[in-house]
This record gives structure tokens, sequence and C-alpha cells, in this order.
């Protein structure tokens, strides 16, 4: 129950036992790729060009970096968590002069915040943000931050790895340049793939710079007119993709699978504060993983092994400035059910109580009372 990976569905199994083919030469698997990228444009809400590549989400973040990024470019990093400050790192192994937007730890981006500092600080070619903070559990208004952003002519990357699936997501509307996601997240695909979609004003950039892009693995221009000249850049993860394409399907036949991510965080989160446990976000509340600080007297090791040990139920800690202080259940994809969420929520319970945290209800008999509202 972490926030990825995720608990893979056996008809996602199922697909990776297929039987493979020669991606190079085969022209039915160009088609079938291209038709995984189309069902990844209706989850995302894009006309544009989407992209699989692969490697674990992290390559999409450093991809569209390298493809975008020039020396000397001016790169602004919005910061309000270990992820979106890591991004200015991967804009600097590509020569950016990175600035930095910081802001609350424990609150999402303030949209008036970010209005004002752009009013005199605003020559910048690319923005990098995310949508989700994994570690802190925080969701980011990247409907509104894009189009500020978009205002003053500045590219956008956006980390959407932790959110697609689980929070609504509105590419073109929004005015996003790159979005980034990962299989192992709310698809509950297995780890190893990236998708990305990419506007046309990104390709505008990554098309017509002045220096190579110092990468080929990331290097997203290699991949313009794969489809018109049948022509992969390099051998494609068939049994990944097969996985994949039906862990997106599964998504697509579900009526509103965001409603469902957000009812039940909601749940959690009401069932753990009923129960006296302090969140570590203040606002901005994700749909797909709650971080809570360990309450006094106990360590994170403590309640991993005992969750482990005792229920069979992996949760996790986090990293960075907040290792051994909080606590995380991821509830997204195949995690997110109500089912899943009660024995995890009962387990927690049962774990707490045993290394003498004093709780004001039962977690599980509160999250079910959230439920019904």
């Amino acid at each position: 129950m972490t926030p990825g990976p995720t608990y893979v569905d056996e008809e996602v199994r199922a697909a990776l036992a297929k039987p493979i083919t020669n991606p190079d030469i085969d022209s039915d698997f160009y088609e079938y790729y291209q038709n995984t990228c189309s069902k990844l444009q209706k989850l995302m809400n894009t006309e544009n060009q989407v992209l699989i590549l692969s490697g674990e989400g992290i390559l999409g973040l450093e991809a569209a970096c390298a493809s975008l990024i020039e020396t000397g470019d001016k790169v602004l990093c919005i910061d309000n968590g270990i992820f979106g400050n890591g991004f200015g790192d991967f804009a600097k192994i590509y020569g950016a002069e990175v600035s930095y937007f910081k802001a609350d730890y424990r609150k999402a981006i303030n949209l008036q915040e970010l209005e004002e500092f752009l009013e005199n600080n605003h020559d910048f070619k690319v923005a990098t943000l995310v949508h989700c903070e994994t570690p802190s559990g925080i969701t980011n208004p990247v409907d509104k931050l894009c189009l500020l952003l978009k205002k003053h002519g500045i590219i956008t990357v956006v980390d959407s790895v932790s959110a697609i699936g689980g929070e609504r997501l509105e590419t073109d509307k929004w005015g996003m340049d790159i979005v980034l996601g990962g299989s192992q997240k709310c698809l509950s695909a297995p780890p190893g793939l990236t998708f990305l979609s990419i506007s046309q004003a990104a390709w505008e950039v990554i098309l017509n710079r002045k220096a190579p892009i110092a990468s080929f693995y990331c290097n997203l221009a290699n991949w313009k007119d794969w489809y018109e000249k049948q022509w992969f850049p390099y051998t494609q993860p068939i049994s990944d993709i097969y996985g994949l394409r039906v862990a997106v399907e599964r998504w697509l036949e579900e009526n509103n699978p965001i409603d469902r991510h957000a009812k039940l965080a909601n749940a959690v989160r009401e069932s753990l504060v009923s129960g006296g446990l302090e969140l570590y976000p203040l606002d901005g509340f994700s749909n797909t993983v709650t971080t809570i600080n360990i309450p006094k007297g106990v360590s994170y090791q403590d309640i991993y092994d005992q969750m482990l040990k005792d229920h069979n139920i992996m949760i996790t800690g986090a990293f960075g400035f907040l290792k051994d202080k909080v606590i995380r259940i991821g509830h997204m994809g195949e995690n997110c059910h109500e089912e899943k969420l009660y024995l995890t929520l009962k387990a927690l319970d049962l774990t707490l109580r045993s290394l003498g945290v004093e709780l004001k209800g039962e977690l599980d008999k509160l999250f079910i009372s959230a439920i019904k509202g």
C-alpha cells in the first residue's frame, strides 16, 4: 500500500506473458504502439503527441530537461517539496541557470504569490513543476499555474507521475507543454515505463536548438517522426507495453476513476484525523497519497516492521528532510479500493496501539463512517 509501485491486476500480469515479436521490423507493433499512445492521449485529455519511453518515470524528467535546455538557459524551478526542488538538479546537468520559486513545503503552491513573483521575474525559457509532491502528499494547482506561466511565454514541464489517473488532468485546456507520467503509479502497471505528452511549442524548442542534445537515450528529437519512418530509436520493451496497454484500457473503461480516488482519499484523511493523528500537509491534499506525521514515542521502522510482519501490509516512510518523520499510505490505482484501505487502516490501528499510541477511535471503523458520510 505504498505510493507506487502499486498492486498489478491479474489481467495486466497476463498481458505481460503474451508472445513477443521483433518490434523493429513488425509493422503490426508500430500500429500497436501508436494505438497505445492514442489511448494515453484520451487519459491525458490532449491532442499533443504522446510517447512511451523505456525507463522508469525519472527518464521522462531527464529527457525533458536534456531536450529543452541549452547551456545558459534560464529555468524556473517551482519548489514546494523534495521532487520540486530536485527538478532543478536535472536542469543544472544540462547547463541551465536555475532560479527557485520557494514555497511552504506543507502547502500547495499559491497562485497569487507566484503571479507576484513573475511580475518582475519572468525571463525564463522553461519552468519545472510537480503536480503531486509524492513525499509530502500535496497536489499543486497545475491548472492555474501552467496557464499563468504560459502568459509569460514560458515552456512548462510538469511531473505528473504520481497524479495521472488519480487527479484531474486537462493537458491542452491547461496549456501544459510537457507532461510526464509513469507506469507504476495510478495506472498500476509494472515499473519500467515513462509516458509523456509534448506540445507543438515544446517541439519547436526541441527541434530548433543551437547546440545538439547532449544525450541519445534522453533525446526526444529522435522520436519526432518515428511513425512515418517506421523506426524506433531503440528496441521497445514489448511485454511492458502490453501490460501498460491493458492497464490504460482498464482505466478508460471505469466510470470516473478520479471520483473514486477523491472519495477514498478524503475518507482516509478523515479517519486518520478523527483518530487523533496529524497529517503532514496543511492543504492541497493529494488524491493518491496521504502523508502522516509519526506519533511521538514510535519510529518509522517499528511501524513498518510490525505492519509487514503481523499483517503482510507494506506502507512506507519518506526520504530527505522527511526521513523517519512521516509514514505514507498510497491510495492510487489498484490500491485505491475500499476493502484494501479498510484492511490497511485496521492494521495501522492495531500496530499503533501495540506500540503504545493512544488513538481516539478505531481507524478502520472511522474510515467506513467517513465513506458513508
